[in-house]
């Protein structure tokens, strides 16, 4: 019983270093070979690899639509004369009012009033353009002038050339020439819409003004809502001349307001074509300059005025 005992004891004591020498052997074979251990050898099983990562898309852009420079290229001759016309006030362009926007003057013209507003010059203009360009060209002390009527003959240089100088003073000079012979028509036909607001006014929103210029009697008719009264109206000529339906006008109307003891300021334009009752009778706010310019191309208005 002694001797069974011991051999019990004996053995415990082998079975603990047996199993530590196998954990230190298979340790060892890890260290040198991982991948045997990977494989179902023994140790911790190697991680999965990671998934690849998902790159997002983002949808294609629309393209952002071409220039349109075809409408105004197209447009008419009067349209294009004009926007020659303008160039030539802002000192871009010196060739012939011809309405050929393709010609190397006028592109290159065009160009350089591109070039100064910091967009690309590319020599042409979208609609957009176009309107601003003339809108540009009639808050210019100079505008619209005109090339003379007969072609010149070709001339020897001279060795002492007009100066710069000599040619603003030239045209100015011609500018109030045929200012001043229009002058008593603008005047006349600028006192007749005086008379016409004044007795609209006086009438309390009654009369012809307001049956001609619709706009007029609705801006009328909205101070009056405002609990506004008109306290002084003081009409100016804007642009006068010859269109294709007769003897056009620009008026601009500035207009003294008052609510209480409060006075507003309103300023106005009044257009139309010479007549009884008046043609084309348009109203504008004096801020609308590129309308106003518009209503004169649509008019075909060629001014003795500016």
């Amino acid at each position: 019983m002694r001797r069974s005992t011991v051999s019990v004891l004996a053995l415990a004591t082998v079975l603990p270093a047996v199993a530590l020498a196998q954990s230190a052997s298979e340790v060892e074979r890890c260290f040198q070979n991982p991948a045997a251990c990977q494989r179902g050898g023994g140790g911790t099983p190697a991680p999965a690899p990671a998934a690849p990562p998902v790159v997002a898309t983002r949808p294609a852009q629309p393209a952002a639509p071409a220039p349109d420079y075809a409408t105004v290229l197209q447009s008419p001759e009067s349209e294009r004369k004009k926007i020659q016309e303008s160039l030539r006030t802002l000192d871009k362009y010196n060739g012939p009012i011809d309405g050929n926007l393709q010609s190397d003057a006028t592109r290159k013209a065009i160009g350089d009033w591109q070039k100064g507003r910091g967009t690309p010059p590319v020599g042409k203009l979208t609609p957009q353009e176009a309107q601003q360009l003339n809108a540009e060209a009639s808050r210019a002390p100079i505008r619209r002038i005109e090339p003379p009527t007969q072609t010149a003959t070709p001339t020897p240089l001279s060795p002492a050339a007009p100066s710069n100088a000599d040619a603003l003073k030239s045209l100015q000079a011609r500018l109030a020439e045929r200012r001043k012979a229009a002058e008593p028509k603008a005047e006349a036909a600028n006192r007749a819409l005086m008379r016409d607001l004044k007795a609209y006014v006086d009438a309390d929103g009654k009369g012809i003004a307001g049956e001609q210029f619709t706009a007029f009697a609705k801006w009328y008719a909205d101070n009056k809502a405002a609990g506004r009264t008109i306290a002084d109206i003081a009409p100016a000529v804007d642009d006068y001349g010859e269109a294709k339906a007769g003897a056009a006008v620009a008026s601009e109307v500035n207009f003294q307001t008052k609510q209480g003891d409060t006075t507003f300021a309103q300023c106005l334009v009044f257009a139309w074509v010479e007549g009884n009752p008046r043609k084309n009778p348009q109203v504008f706010s004096c801020d609308d300059v590129a309308a106003v310019e518009k209503w004169k191309t649509d008019q075909s208005l060629r001014s003795a005025w500016r």
